[in-house]
């Protein structure tokens, strides 16, 4: 039975000499905050900052302002005496600073236009989805005006009834003028007959 024990087990301290667990994180506390070494920033912010830098340098406003810039850093450092010009030919700190603005200039109007497209794809959702509803909705007029037009087909219309009236006084005034010229005797035949019609009526039932 003894040999039959596990060494690893028995070599495990067990009681107050054995080793303290990990605390398992408990879910009903928030974590403790992280230690970043980055700086943190608004991402919020910083791309609205991108597009005011990007609209600004998409103005006439900024090409005018650079091109005295250079204008001037390129006539001082020609023209001034040799103990002030700081940038001699071939002006290569000038370089260096036209060419950081053009590093950090790049990024930024990425940044810009993909903010702009990520607006763009939201208004052209929102343009998709108001369209289905017009189309619905265009849809579901046009069917109620079908059926409309259809429950009107069975309905008798003020002229359709004016129509028929005048039909019907055109037959009364027909048959009033042809009473009219068929004298009193065929008015006393037409009530014989009507008056001898019971009584044959009683013959047969007889």
């Amino acid at each position: 039975m003894a040999a039959d024990r596990d060494p690893a087990r028995d070599r495990s301290p067990a009681g107050a000499t054995a080793a303290p667990r990990p605390r398992a994180a408990r879910l009903d506390q928030p974590r403790a905050p992280r230690h970043r070494f980055l700086p943190e920033y608004d991402p919020e912010a910083f791309g609205r900052l991108s597009e005011r830098i990007a609209r600004f340098l998409g103005t006439g406003r900024f090409i005018v302002w650079m091109t005295v810039v250079i204008i001037v850093w390129v006539v001082w450092n020609i023209a001034a005496p040799a103990h002030l010009r700081f940038d001699q030919y071939p002006f290569i700190f000038l370089t260096l600073m036209l060419s950081l603005q053009a590093s950090y200039a790049a990024p930024l109007i990425l940044l810009a236009q993909n903010r702009q497209d990520d607006r763009d794809r939201v208004n052209l959702e929102q343009d998709r989805k108001q369209n289905e509803r017009s189309i619905a909705d265009t849809e579901y007029l046009t069917r109620e005006v079908a059926a409309l037009r259809m429950g009107l087909g069975e309905v008798a219309t003020r002229d359709w009834i004016r129509s028929e009236l005048q039909d019907l006084v055109k037959e009364l005034e027909e048959r009033r003028r042809a009473d009219g010229h068929a004298g009193p005797g065929s008015h006393s035949a037409f009530r014989t007959h009507q008056v001898d019609l019971p009584a044959d009526r009683d013959t047969d039932d007889r």
